[in-house]
Formats: structure tokens, C-alpha cells, sequence
């Protein structure tokens, strides 16, 4: 099997080597075994059963759980010379019973559906006529109540795998699991001795750093800046949040789409068209945008508000740096986004009226302890990597070097007359009948004298300049760290206010001692810069060119004719001949025989006019 599967790789998709764990999860599903893959985004999970499907007889019935999924891997295939086909709503009727007719005839080798379609009439059907050789469940963390994005549809599957006259092998595939949840995808799917393999969790290329700006928007505005003309997306966790952002960013000239519920389908599928197909290279969204969206060149994710958990942090990010090259990861922390959060769980929790009180109970602890292990992430001074790797059940060896906190040094700092002064001026504030937010505590604690302070009164208080040699942001870092620790507790949404907190009055222990570690200023990534001259950028460009005059004559998005990462490839070893061409990874013999003459065209003329004459 490993001979030709190595050939079928090269040949369809263009790659020399299987990825960490793909080898071993194609041979299991050809040999009949069922399967579980737990592979990082971008580690190739839809070739474990693409390559599979490809080899075998019969057909695949991949089961994936957005329409955008579905179109961007039956594309990607069809221009890798395979012929592939879907069933959702986005076709016409013709379309849809054309595609039907077509499965019945067994044109397809794989056939991609969603888990809503598995239990109507037309479909059940189609697969009793069928000679299906295995069903492949994508984005299989969908189908545990205890992953991020459970969709009870998902549960459908196991009863249309049981009505089948004969079983298929059924393999299952996410980027994200902990353990409670890959015992949850084999009980749900009732897998029959499945090979499980972890390839690991670990994606090296993305880069990971937790800000806690005083000014989002005037944070964001400079973050985008410095990443001008490359494509990001930012993840916001509510609507309104979207539409602020998107506004801001529109108002400054950006190129930028939103994505949210609250749009009509057809504009969501504009906005997401766009984006995909580079006529926008900027995305603001809820976390409704991006499960299973293959677009291989985003090269930043900046989370605007910080998620409910890991699990869905760690998806969202893999979004970014999917073709190999460098990319970053970014959180905005606040702790207005902790309360929004916990409103949000308990929304969610509460409207669900199928739950008894103990099943409520129960989701709500387990989705208040998926936010603290969140929370903890934007505090922790250790490598963020390996907390994230951690948390998922790896043991990195060492630190990465490659986020914030490896790359910048904490110093210790005894807190401790800072914090009992700040915990003293916030109850006097109190006591006054009405609190205030962050900046009046740090005003009066500078003794500052401003009309504000002044007409409150506050400038009689006894804590008044009482840290007046603090630095201002130093005394920002330390109230967060405390909101942190529950000695303050931050309360209100559109104006928030600090107030004590659960554990305030332990300040008044002698024994009381608050150290913690401060950040250095924040200062550029030590990485180097994506594309930064192993490679002429003139050749990159004209290469990039091509590339977008031909998606655009294909109707196809970029990435898929070449992602970026193999015309950086082209670019560094300069192929002018066939065999030289396919070398070249992510060139398969197809793209070889529709693309290679004009791309091998503009390399030739590139090295002619700067006086290269080794044409291979």
C-alpha cells in the first residue's frame, strides 16, 4: 500500500511526504479498520480520507458541516483531477437531482453531505443504491455535548450508519479534542476498535501573544497597520462588537467584510466570497465564520474579545498560517470580556429547555471551568504555547520561542503596598455611595487634579497620591492582575466600575503579601517577517499575478490553483522544466499539465531579464 499511496500523493496532490500521522490513518481505512485523527489545522486531515477514497472502490461519503467547507475541498479537488461532488442547499433543483443521478452512476468518488440531509427520504435512498466503502465524519468534535461546537445533528450519524445493509469503515477527524472528547466521538459513533492517532497538537508556523490594550480599537487600528495588505481575520464575540469594528476599519480606508448571524445568507456568502477570494483581505466575525474555510493565506487572527474557552481558541487560530508559512495569533484581553462571557454561558445554559436542573448544573460548572482555564491563558507568564499544548494532553519538552511570553522577560514585582492601596481606595469610593471605573482609582492614587477628582471630592481622600511615583500603566497592569485574583471585582458593562472583590478583605491580613511578574514593554515579534528575501519579492509578485488571473478566468479562489506557500517554493528554486516543476510541493501532475507552461513562462522570462541564463 505505502508505494502507491506515496505515488497517488505525489500525483494528485503534489506532495513528496506524508504529514506526521496521515500514513498511518490511510493504511487503517484501506485495511478495513476504523479510524480517529486528531491532527492540528493544517496537518491534513482531509487527505487521511481523500487519498483513501481515491484507492478504494465504491464510494465515500464524507459528512461535513458547512456548505463553504464542502465547496472549498470539492473544488480543490476537481482542479487535483478528482471527481467530487456535494448535497447541500446551495444548489437548485437541478443541480441538486443532476448531482443525484450522476452519484447513482457512480461518477463520484466522494460525495460530501450534511449531517441534516443523512435521515431524509431522498437521501436515504440514494445511499441504499450506493456502494458506499466509507464514511468519513469531519469536524468530528461536532458530535460531544463537551466540544465547542456541538451540533446535534451530528447525532443523526450513527443511526444512518446503522440502517446501512452493510457497514462501511467510518473514520473521524478534528483539530481539536481533549480526551473526554475522543471518547465521546467512538461511544457517539460507535467506532469498532478504532486506530486513534494524535499527530499532535502543536502547529510550530503561529505565533501566540496576549495583549491587554487600554484602548482596543486604538490597539487594533496599529496592529492593522503594521500588517497592512495581508489577510486577517478578527474575531469578536458578539454582533454589535462586529459591527463596531467593521465600521472602524471600513471608516479607515481598509479593505474589510463582517460576518455574523444577524446578516441575510446572501450577503454572509458575499462577504465570505469575498474574503475568500481575495477581494478583501480583511474579515471581522463572530466565531459564526471560519469552521472548515481552507483559505490558506491568512497570515494574522486577532481575537478582538477573548473566547469561552481553549478549545474554541485554538480552532479559531488555526485558521491562520493553514499553507505552512508564519502567522499570528493575537488576544485582546479585557475583563469586560470574562463578565460578557459568563452572561453569555449563562444565556445559553438557561435557554436550553430540554435540560433538568442537575444537566443545567452540570453544563454550567463545566462552561465556568472552560472560561477559567481561558482567563488563566491571558495571565500566565509561562510559554503560551506549551499552556495550550498542555491543555490538550501533550508535553512540550521546552519552550517555543516563538510567542510573547518566551520572547519578552517578566520581572517580579512585590505588589503588595500598591495593592492595599488600591483595594483602600476603592472602598472608600464605595462609601460614598457610588463607584467608579479604573482610571478614577489610578487618578486619585496619582493625586492627580483634575476637575473630575476635584468635584467627586476625592482629592480629600487619604489614599489621595498615595502611589504618585507609580507608573500609570504599572497600576493599570496591577488592578487587572487583582480583578484577576477576586481581590477587586469589575461590574457593569457599558460603564464598567471597580468594586471589592470576593477575597478583598484578606488585604487587611499582616501576614498579606501580593507579588507578581510585570511584562516588559510590548515590542515586535522576534520572528522575522513572512517573506522577507530568500526569494526575489518582483518574482513573487508576477507569480501572484498570474495566480489571480486565472482564478478569476476558473471562478476558483486562489489558494486553490497554488497556495502562496508553493509559489514562494517557485520563486526559490526557479523551475523552468516539467520535471523540475513537479517537484515543486503542492504540484500534482494535473496542475503540472494546466498551469506549468505559463507559470514556467514568467519564471523563464524573470531569470532572462535579470541576466540568469542556467534555464534548466
Amino acid at each position: 500500500m505505502s508505494e502507491n499511496a506515496k505515488q497517488i500523493l505525489k500525483q494528485v496532490f503534489g506532495y513528496e511526504e506524508f504529514h506526521p500521522g496521515q500514513e498511518e490513518l490511510v493504511s487503517a481505512v484501506l485495511s478495513g479498520r476504523d479510524a480517529v485523527g486528531i491532527m492540528p489545522t493544517g496537518g491534513g486531515k482531509s487527505i487521511c480520507y481523500q487519498l483513501p477514497a481515491i484507492m478504494s472502490k465504491g464510494m465515500t461519503i464524507v459528512i461535513s458541516p458547512l456548505i463553504s467547507l464542502m465547496s472549498d475541498q470539492v473544488q480543490a479537488l476537481k482542479e487535483a483531477g478528482v471527481e467530487a461532488a456535494y448535497l447541500n442547499s446551495s444548489l437548485d433543483s437541478a443541480a441538486f437531482f443532476n448531482t443525484v443521478e450522476r452519484a447513482k452512476r457512480g461518477d463520484f468518488k466522494l460525495l460530501y453531505v450534511a449531517p441534516e440531509r443523512l435521515d431524509t427520504g431522498l437521501f436515504e435512498e440514494l445511499a441504499s443504491s450506493l456502494k458506499i466503502n466509507m464514511i468519513a465524519v469531519d469536524e468530528a468534535h461536532c458530535i460531544s455535548q463537551w466540544g465547542q461546537n456541538f451540533r446535534p445533528s451530528y447525532l443523526k450519524i450513527a443511526g444512518f450508519i446503522k440502517s446501512m445493509r452493510y457497514r462501511p469503515v467510518v473514520a473521524a477527524y478534528t483539530a481539536t479534542a481533549t480526551l473526554r472528547v475522543r471518547v465521546d466521538i467512538i461511544n457517539a459513533l460507535g467506532l469498532d476498535d478504532p486506530l486513534v492517532k494524535i499527530s499532535g497538537f502543536d502547529r510550530k508556523n503561529l505565533y501566540f501573544e496576549v495583549r491587554k490594550p487600554d484602548s482596543k480599537k486604538r490597539e487594533l487600528l496599529a496592529a492593522i497597520r503594521e500588517r497592512r495588505g495581508k489577510n486577517g481575520i478578527i474575531y469578536c464575540s458578539t454582533r454589535k462588537n462586529v459591527e463596531s469594528v467593521y465600521k472602524l476599519l471600513d471608516g479607515k480606508g481598509y479593505l474589510v467584510r463582517r460576518y455574523h448571524a444577524g446578516l441575510s445568507d446572501a450577503e454572509r456568502m458575499r462577504n465570505q466570497d469575498d474574503f475568500l477570494y481575495d477581494r478583501a483581505n480583511i474579515m471581522v466575525a463572530t466565531n459564526a465564520f471560519g469552521m472548515g474555510i481552507d483559505k490558506s493565506n491568512v497570515a494574522y487572527v486577532v481575537h478582538y474579545n477573548m473566547p469561552k474557552s481553549i478549545e474554541a481558541y485554538y480552532q479559531e487560530c488555526g485558521r491562520a498560517g493553514r499553507d505552512g508559512s508564519d502567522a499570528e495569533c493575537i488576544l485582546f484581553y479585557s475583563p469586560a470580556d470574562v463578565r460578557m462571557n459568563k452572561f453569555l454561558i449563562e444565556l445559553s445554559v438557561n435557554e436550553n429547555q430540554g435540560l433538568n436542573d442537575e444537566r443545567r448544573r452540570e453544563l454550567l460548572d463545566r462552561d465556568e471551568q472552560l472560561l477559567r482555564d481561558m482567563t488563566f491563558y491571558a495571565f500566565t507568564d509561562a510559554c503560551l504555547r506549551k499552556y495550550i499544548l498542555e491543555y490538550f494532553g501533550d508535553k512540550p519538552d521546552t519552550y517555543c520561542k516563538n510567542c510573547w511570553n518566551c520572547n519578552n522577560e517578566f520581572k517580579e514585582f512585590d505588589a503588595t503596598t500598591s495593592a492595599r492601596a488600591i483595594v483602600n481606595t476603592v472602598y472608600l469610593i464605595c462609601a460614598r455611595g457610588w463607584p467608579y471605573g479604573k482610571s478614577m482609582v489610578v487618578d486619585i492614587l496619582k493625586g492627580a487634579k483634575n476637575e473630575k477628582v476635584r468635584k467627586a471630592g476625592f482629592d480629600r481622600l487619604r489614599t489621595f497620591g498615595e502611589l504618585a511615583k507609580s507608573p500609570r500603566s504599572r497600576l493599570f497592569n496591577i488592578i487587572e492582575r487583582m480583578v484577576y485574583d477576586e481581590l477587586l471585582e469589575e461590574a457593569g458593562d457599558k460603564y464598567p466600575t471597580i468594586v471589592p472583590g470576593s477575597r478583598s478583605e484578606i488585604i487587611r491580613s499582616p501576614e498579606f503579601g501580593y507579588i507578581i511578574k510585570i511584562p516588559a514593554e510590548r515590542r515586535a515579534a522576534a520572528k522575522e517577517e513572512p517573506m522577507q528575501t530568500d526569494f526575489d519579492k518582483g518574482l513573487y509578485e508576477q507569480l501572484r499575478e498570474l495566480r489571480s488571473k486565472r482564478a478569476t478566468d476558473d471562478k476558483v479562489p486562489a489558494y486553490i490553483i497554488f497556495p502562496d506557500k508553493t509559489l514562494s517554493d517557485m520563486c526559490r528554486m526557479l523551475p523552468t522544466s516539467p520535471e523540475a516543476f513537479l517537484s515543486i510541493s503542492g504540484v500534482g501532475e494535473l496542475k503540472l499539465e494546466k498551469y506549468g507552461d505559463a507559470f514556467m513562462d514568467v519564471i523563464k522570462n524573470w531569470m532572462e531579464s535579470n541576466g540568469d541564463s542556467e534555464l534548466e
